[in-house]
């Protein structure tokens, strides 16, 4: 069984977001390496949702974790990644495929962004 994690932010228009993603996806793949990481966009830039699970499909990927990218179960999360996952994953039924909830107020994140304050 090959799995893999596919990692979906909004999309932006500036460079820098979807390098940023990319950085992302790097840190996962060095800290699972059995797991192959994909990125995907939910709009306005490639790769889009459906493209990344056919390019899973294609690697021979038979379980897809997905993760909206998001802080808050927003519309985004919630609704939006999902249908979008669910329309493309229908097209490879042989791939098992779940989505994953945002990371919201998961233990950690209050330590992430008091690391981020600048000193006094």
């Amino acid at each position: 069984m090959k799995r893999a994690l596919l990692v979906v932010d909004h999309g932006s228009r500036e460079p820098e977001a979807a390098a940023h993603l990319a950085r992302l996806a790097e840190e996962l793949q060095r800290l699972r390496p059995e797991l192959a990481v994909y990125v995907a966009h939910l709009e306005l830039t490639p790769p889009s949702v459906a493209e990344a699970i056919a390019a899973c499909a294609a690697a021979g990927v038979s379980e897809l974790v997905v993760h909206p990218f998001f802080l808050a179960p927003g519309r985004h999360a919630a609704r939006d990644v999902p249908r979008q996952v669910e329309a493309a994953a229908a097209a490879h039924p042989g791939m098992r495929v779940r989505v994953t909830r945002p990371i919201g107020a998961s233990a950690g994140i209050a330590e992430l962004i008091l690391a981020t304050l600048p000193p006094e």
